[in-house]
């Protein structure tokens, strides 16, 4: 079966691989170690933005070009799509807010355009008829409306891989014909994945 892998980066990142020594993966091995074998890779999209330096992780950019410019450079039929970053100071409220202080200046980041990139790409490659199955790793619900589009389209199948431990959304649960978890506990498929010996290179 014809299958196209749609990745949203900062779920995966965040629900599985954040706090484990697990930062780069082989997508194609990766997901062909957690899908049935019936399933023939077409295509990974891997859908990210560029992020900034921040005092808790200042080489943070560095690592993640490094990877960006692995992923394109090395692992065949992996596309990379950008989305961008917007930071800027908001006042917030305090949990504990005092009689003279009940907000706090923060920086607040938000990640724009990469579920718009995945939705736009995933309506796309169906109507080309790219795939006969296409895989979504996400639980962003923002996600299922293009999903139940291309549902219509009734011989395609879907199926979700949820980052981490969380219960896939029940909006993602409506359109999907299957589901699989991917998260911390998924040490196979992850192990299996690592490439970070094919990119010695990058790493100087």
């Amino acid at each position: 079966m014809k299958t196209a892998i749609y990745v949203d980066e900062f779920n995966l990142y965040y629900g599985s691989l954040k706090r484990t020594r697990f930062k780069w993966l082989y997508m194609p091995r990766s997901f062909r170690t957690v899908l049935q074998p019936h399933h023939q890779i077409q295509k990974v999209k891997y859908f990210t933005a560029k992020v900034s330096a921040v005092p808790n992780n200042p080489q943070g950019p560095r690592r993640q070009d490094i990877y960006l410019r692995a992923l394109k450079m090395y692992q065949q039929n992996v596309e990379v799509h950008l989305g961008h970053f917007l930071s800027h100071e908001v006042r917030m409220p305090l949990a504990r807010p005092s009689r003279k202080r009940k907000t706090v200046s923060v920086i607040k980041t938000e990640e724009k355009g990469s579920d718009v990139n995945l939705a736009v790409h995933l309506l796309n490659d169906a109507w080309r008829e790219i795939y006969d199955c296409a895989v979504v790793v996400t639980n962003d619900s923002d996600i299922a409306e293009a999903l139940r589009l291309v549902k219509q389209r009734g011989s395609v199948r879907i199926g979700v891989v949820t980052p981490g431990d969380r219960n896939t959304s029940s909006q993602l649960r409506k359109v999907c014909r299957f589901r699989q978890a991917y998260s911390r506990q998924c040490t196979q498929a992850i192990t299996a994945s690592q490439s970070n010996s094919q990119y010695g290179d990058l790493q100087a």
